[in-house]
């Protein structure tokens, strides 16, 4: 089955900038609800609140108060968030890294800097076909 277009995502990033470019590159893909925050804090209080849940979490592992890696032990250990498709982001390429955030059950990992076609490889190898 294919994914929707119109499947909610949340990006987190504490940088403005990248914040932007990720939500950009989404839209290239064709990606329209598309919601954001600046921690891992933010993000959680508002995977909470959402009905429907988010359909993806981008998040950037380098964040204060609260990391993405944070985010995505605190989602795994969410009953009703767990199975939620969670791709990290760092500027850092470090084998004890990736292989933290395997641990903690991320789906996906990418490298900065990255562009539009790169995330959409990332997000099949996630989501499937869209």
């Amino acid at each position: 089955m294919a994914v929707s277009m119109s499947m909610p995502i949340l990006v987190v990033d504490d940088y403005r900038t990248m914040v932007r470019i990720i939500h950009n590159f989404l839209e290239q893909l064709g990606f329209t609800n598309l919601d954001e925050a600046n921690d891992g804090s933010e993000a959680f209080e508002k995977m909470t609140m959402r009905k429907p849940r988010y359909g993806l979490v981008i998040a950037d592992w380098n964040m204060v108060p609260m990391s993405g890696y944070d985010l995505l032990k605190k989602v795994r250990a969410d009953a009703d968030m767990a199975r939620t498709p969670f791709i990290l982001v760092t500027a850092e390429s470090k084998r004890e890294n990736v292989m933290a955030a395997k641990e903690a059950g991320v789906n996906n990992y990418i490298i900065k800097p990255f562009n539009a076609e790169t995330l959409g490889f990332k997000l099949k190898a996630v989501l499937g076909d869209f």
